[in-house]
């Protein structure tokens, strides 16, 4: 069992790195005050991106993107980590998988436009009452003559403002219950779509998230993604890619950033004659934030190469999602701790990184839910959440 990296990957990481040093950290600050990145700024960083190959990493080659397997996809998206979540959609695309579902004209007119970042989209399944519980939504598309009229809302919709259209899900059959829900590409500006204000948050500047209105949204044939019925087999499918990749490995990479930085504070930073590092109580909180984040980045790496090789891991995605998203909590905490009135200061980025994480323990699953579904796996049999040796 090799865990080191080979020449690939490091040249993954570094070229990623780099890019993100000298490409997106000087945009970071402007973001932060002013809340947008313009979109000469948008297309500029997307080309410089694409020109080295780190655009739509997660979408196979055939279909224009690079091709990744899940462990290299993991390794890219925590190097991603290291910048704010608006120029990682904007540098490194946000293309979900959910599109590869599609028929060839869906593929060609959706998917393939996508990857080469001349549209953008946005999942949409969050309601006002139907957040972790995706099979609580009550958005309908009712069948008509010619296709479906779509009505009902959805809210908390990320990169909402920037997406040309949305992948929805709606109930199509009241009474099948989770078989009952079927996924729809709608398109802004279709009459009846209305896309609301951008919902304000505490973190994560310069991402929209906002409110949608469906009011008799006529929707073709031609606009339902996947088979009648699928919608929620395919909307948990995106949602375990996107917690393992977008929640846990940005959550590994963004607290290794963190403990770099406190580390090099705790090197520079001088107290009562000597270096603040010296102090055992900030040892120990470098030391147990460096526990925390290799604990977690194997059990990433763990995750991923059993994905790759063909296993079901929702139960593993889950406990990741939990585990990442606490230590980011944690090791953020002690860097605003070690950092001490300075990382409480808005003019230095502790502040921000801090404000970003909370959110991770919340969207995309909150953790308590999460802990149910690793209780439910466990009950279920899966020993390998605890036991690797038990077949």
């Amino acid at each position: 069992m090799d865990l080191k990296l080979n020449q690939e990957q490091r040249l993954l990481v570094n070229t990623i790195r780099s890019f993100i040093r000298s490409e997106l950290k000087p945009l970071e600050q402007d973001i932060e005050e002013t809340g947008s990145l313009s979109d000469t700024l948008a297309v500029d960083i997307r080309k410089k991106s694409q020109a080295l190959g780190l655009y739509a990493v997660n979408i196979p080659s055939e279909f224009g993107g690079g091709g990744l397997s899940v462990l290299d996809w993991m390794i890219a998206e925590e190097q991603f980590g290291w910048t704010s979540d608006i120029l990682i959609r904007r540098a490194f695309g946000n293309v979900y998988e959910i599109l590869l579902e599609g028929s060839e004209v869906q593929i060609e007119n959706y998917l393939l436009p996508a990857v080469r970042g001349d549209r953008t989209f946005s999942i949409a399944f969050t309601e006002p009452e139907a957040g972790s519980d995706a099979a609580a939504i009550t958005s309908q598309a009712i069948r008509s003559n010619n296709g479906w009229v779509l009505n009902g809302a959805k809210h908390f919709i990320s990169d909402g403002y920037y997406s040309d259209f949305f992948v929805v899900t709606a109930v199509t059959d009241p009474n099948a219950a989770t078989k009952g829900i079927s996924t729809f590409i709608v398109e802004k500006g279709m009459p009846g779509l209305v896309v609301g204000r951008d919902q304000p948050m505490m973190g994560l500047r310069g991402t929209s998230h906002v409110e949608m209105r469906f009011d008799e949204v006529r929707l073709s044939p031609q606009h339902l993604l996947g088979r009648e019925g699928q919608g929620l087999k395919l909307a948990f499918a995106t949602l375990g890619r996107v917690r393992l990749a977008q929640v846990a490995a940005r959550a590994v990479g963004r607290a290794t950033m963190v403990m770099k930085m406190s580390l090099e504070y705790a090197r520079q930073r001088r107290q009562f004659g000597a270096a603040i590092g010296d102090f055992q109580m900030i040892q120990q909180m470098l030391a147990d934030s460096a526990m925390e984040i290799n604990a977690c980045r194997l059990a990433l790496w763990q995750i991923a190469s059993r994905i790759d090789s063909g296993e079901e891991m929702r139960g593993g995605i889950s406990m990741l999602k939990i585990q990442a998203s606490e230590m980011l909590g944690r090791v953020v905490d002690r860097a605003v701790q070690i950092y001490g009135g300075t990382g409480y200061c808005r003019d230095f980025p502790i502040e921000r990184y801090y404000r970003d994480a909370r959110i991770s323990r919340i969207y995309d699953g909150t953790s308590e839910v999460h802990r149910l579904v690793m209780a439910r796996e466990l009950m279920k049999g899966d020993v390998s959440l605890y036991d690797c040796y038990e077949e």
